[in-house]
């Protein structure tokens, strides 16, 4: 892209007069401008570039897009990730409903620097392809997950889950055990049943629900609620709440995966984890309450409940020094 950019930058000078200053001065100053201005990958949305947190921002430009083949469909699917780090055990990282990558821009940078560090956009979710042809409930979900892990990493990791993601982690782990060395569930789903959305998915319903869904002031009300600390709750968090809705088939990867019947209840299950596992809760958590998290220490047999003080549902984002230093000791 810069390249490209250069390459008619530098025609267009050749055809301002050299004795007039103005011309040349601002073409100075425009390619001044845009040098500075943040690069993106092509995959994401134009309204990536209204990002103002350096956090977010890096974040972005990390950002890779992988075509990944699985059982599910003939052609691959390009999957969007982020890694960083070296060593240690590689720790891999799964986002929330109707959510992306982007929660973990706060905290994979922290787990980086003493663990490989991989975060994935779940199928149907974040900016990986939903293609046509392609169904979205849990099954898929962990199939594509296995494949995508078989591709890239290899070898069995730290899953951490967060919200949905905690169901989706501890789905994956009840089917490839041999995966997973060792669980973190961070306000995790599973408990509860489905969303209130669940209830409205069904035609004409099901579109308007997800239109509800894109209004950037239902986005902000909902990052609000997540955060004990409102001002967490910035325009640039709205943003990165926002910015998977601009993907192709958004609304119909969600409603096809909320009427799949998502996760459920998965808590007849949880008392057949057998690996080590790490229970993190905001303490002020007004999106799932806090009773699920003692459910969760209870049914499953080696596991660990610490509560995270003045944070809302996100300890992730909220309080992800202690988050992250919580995981590493694990």
């Amino acid at each position: 892209m810069i390249h490209k950019y250069w390459r008619l930058s530098i025609t267009l000078i050749g055809l301002i007069p050299v004795n007039d200053r103005f011309w040349v001065k601002l073409w100075f100053r425009i390619n001044q401008k845009i040098l500075l201005m943040p690069m993106f990958p092509d995959f994401l949305p134009k309204l990536t570039a209204s990002l103002t947190e350096s956090t977010s921002i890096s974040f972005a430009q990390s950002i890779q897009s992988k075509s990944i083949l699985t059982s599910l469909i003939p052609q691959p699917i390009n999957t969007t990730f982020l890694s960083k780090g070296q060593g240690g055990t590689p720790i891999l990282l799964l986002h929330g409903f109707d959510s992306s990558i982007f929660e973990f821009r706060r905290l994979s940078p922290l787990l980086a620097t003493q663990n490989e560090t991989w975060a994935v956009d779940l199928l149907g979710f974040g900016f990986t392809d939903r293609l046509l042809n392609l169904k979205f409930n849990p099954e898929t979900i962990a199939t594509h997950l296995y494949y995508f892990w078989k591709s890239l990493i290899d070898r069995p990791v730290i899953l951490v889950g967060a919200s949905m993601g905690g169901a989706a982690a501890i789905d994956f782990t009840l089917t490839h055990p041999e995966v997973v060395q060792k669980l973190v569930l961070i306000d995790s789903a599973g408990i509860k049943n489905n969303p209130i959305i669940s209830k409205f998915i069904f035609p004409p319903l099901d579109y308007f629900a997800t239109e509800f869904l894109r209004r950037p002031q239902v986005r902000e009300n909902i990052s609000r609620s997540a955060y004990f600390d409102k001002s967490f709750a910035s325009s640039d968090a709205n943003i990165c709440t926002r910015l998977h809705l601009e993907m192709p088939r958004w609304n119909k990867a969600l409603i096809s995966f909320t009427k799949s019947g998502g996760y459920g209840n998965v808590q007849q299950k949880l008392h057949l984890i057998q690996q080590q596992t790490l229970i993190l809760w905001g303490k002020n958590d007004n999106i799932l309450g806090i009773g699920d998290a003692d459910k969760f220490k209870k049914a499953i047999p080696n596991s660990q409940l610490i509560w995270i003080p003045n944070c809302g549902h996100v300890p992730h984002l909220e309080k992800s020094k202690v988050t992250a230093n919580y995981i590493l000791d694990l």
